[in-house]
């Protein structure tokens, strides 16, 4: 690591913390408006914000803390499911293009995922119109009026995090190897998002550029490609498997075609990880963040 002049560090901190509370309800507005580009970075920010809290705020196992994390993982978790058919649908039009002529079995299961998108956003504008939005303000006012913890405290606990978060990952991917476990690697990509996030905190109070978030990005964009083949084939197979039930024979052949193919694409992008040599990926960003202990 650089060296690190305690009173620069100090003087970001705080503003560091209002930047990220602030990135949140830049994009609220247009996402409960059903925004698709607003919802994900709505979703970012929270998560974002999620990470940097406890890492900044003066109390961060005070009740005003827990509570805004409590809102923040509900309204990350509300923006997702609409957020996730999104995705969906943006693979399978690109997958529909690639086509000469789409048959209308296959135009018929985009109009199906259209739809379900289109339910999905009316779900998630509901759930955050439920959230306690003001007593979220509210507790947030009061923590930035607390201004951010001192510097010493938030290195180590950007260490304890590192370190806690960091052996999790290296024993996930050692647990794994190279079995296709979608569930189980996109856990761990949960994991690499958040240091990302807490990697750009560190490299935001030290005033460098450690390149440890561009390694985790890398690593979670890897496994989040094969998620979303993933998440779009469980979705065919459904359409599939309700096509069976109502005995329309030529959806089935089409349903059945689509998931095999995302199912090979899952394999492939699987294949495209593991060459990437994901464990290796993560050794590094974590040395790129100073961490010192080894792994348990």
């Amino acid at each position: 690591m650089s060296s690190l002049n305690p009173r620069d560090a100090s003087d970001r901190a705080s503003p560091l913390l209002k930047q990220r509370i602030r990135g949140v309800f830049k994009h609220l507005p247009r996402g409960l408006a059903g925004d698709e580009e607003a919802v994900h970075q709505m979703r970012v920010a929270g998560r974002r914000l999620r990470v940097a809290l406890p890492l900044l705020a003066r109390k961060p196992h005070g009740k005003r803390v827990r509570r805004a994390l409590g809102v923040l993982r509900a309204l990350t978790r509300t923006a997702g499911a609409s957020r996730d058919r999104d995705v969906s649908l943006e693979i399978l039009e690109k997958r529909l293009k690639a086509i000469e002529k789409p048959s209308a079995e296959q135009l018929l299961l985009r109009r199906r995922l259209r739809a379900a998108r289109s339910r999905g956003r009316s779900r998630m504008a509901e759930g955050l119109m439920d959230l306690e939005i003001a007593g979220l303000r509210r507790d947030l006012r009061v923590i930035v009026s607390r201004n951010a913890e001192d510097v010493f405290t938030v290195m180590a606990r950007l260490r304890d995090f590192s370190d806690a978060e960091g052996s999790a990952v290296l024993q996930g991917f050692a647990a794994i190897g190279e079995r296709l476990d979608p569930d189980a690697l996109h856990a761990l990509r949960r994991r690499a998002r958040r240091l990302r996030y807490a990697a750009e905190v560190n490299d935001a109070l030290r005033g460098e550029d450690s390149g440890a978030p561009v390694l985790w990005r890398k690593l979670q964009d890897g496994i989040g490609d094969l998620h979303d083949r993933h998440v779009l084939a469980g979705w065919l197979r459904g359409q599939w498997d309700a096509a069976v039930k109502r005995g329309q024979a030529a959806l089935v052949e089409a349903a059945r075609a689509e998931h095999q193919f995302f199912v090979g694409e899952t394999r492939r992008l699987h294949q495209q990880l593991l060459e990437a040599r994901p464990a290796d990926l993560a050794g590094r960003a974590l040395a790129a963040m100073g961490r010192t202990r080894p792994a348990a």
